[in-house]
């Protein structure tokens, strides 16, 4: 009797396999709406928490009083080893 219900059963797998997998994810996706915690918080996006951090600043506040953008020291001073620092 098994032989012929498995002979069958692997005969029609194709037609077997859709309904099975169906029932299972509708059962296993309303458990887990039974089970989790639907509430996400709500959290301000990047962007929006980036123009509030920008208009507190104290620098926007005078937009003519930038400071040069220019370098204060020589570039190839920046890094030196010690060994060739000049001495002053």
């Amino acid at each position: 009797m098994w032989p012929i219900i498995m002979a069958i059963l692997r005969r029609n797998a194709v037609y077997i396999t859709l309904p099975v997998a169906a029932v299972v994810g509708f059962v296993g996706y309303n458990l887990e709406n039974l089970i989790s915690d639907k509430y996400t918080p709500y959290n301000k996006s990047i962007q929006e928490d980036r123009m509030e951090r920008l208009t507190e600043e104290d620098v926007l506040l005078n937009a003519a009083d930038v400071e040069k953008l220019g370098l204060k020291s020589n570039v190839l001073e920046r890094n030196l080893s010690p060994s060739l620092q000049k001495s002053t």
